[in-house]
């Protein structure tokens, strides 16, 4: 019987990562495409460790920032907080990481 339950339970726990990674994956075509809520929600899942993915407050202040120069007052917020647990480089590493991400899209765009 514990050999069913640990192999449902494998199962349950793969199903749960593929969902995880579909969000972030969709999240991230939505923020390629510039939606401003796939930032916010991309800054959530790094704050949080969220959706599978590790704590990297790097990236959630990268995320959090995009959002905000798009008028996400949430974010704004949000990155604040973030940005009151790092470092000064942390923060500059996290503005260097969304200029080269704006970088990206609009080199696939044009």
């Amino acid at each position: 019987m514990k050999m069913v339950f640990a192999n449902s339970f494998e199962a349950a726990a793969t199903a749960d990562e593929a969902a995880a990674d579909m969000m972030i994956a969709s999240c991230l075509a939505a923020a390629a495409e510039g939606n401003s809520a796939a930032y916010h929600d991309l800054g959530i899942a790094f704050s949080t460790g969220g959706h599978g993915v590790a704590i990297d407050l790097v990236e959630a202040h990268k995320w959090f920032n995009l959002a905000a120069a798009q008028v996400h007052e949430e974010a704004a917020w949000c990155r604040a907080d973030v940005a009151e647990e790092m470092t000064a480089r942390e923060v500059a590493e996290a503005q260097r990481r969304g200029r080269q991400w704006l970088s990206g899209v609009a080199r696939k765009a044009a």
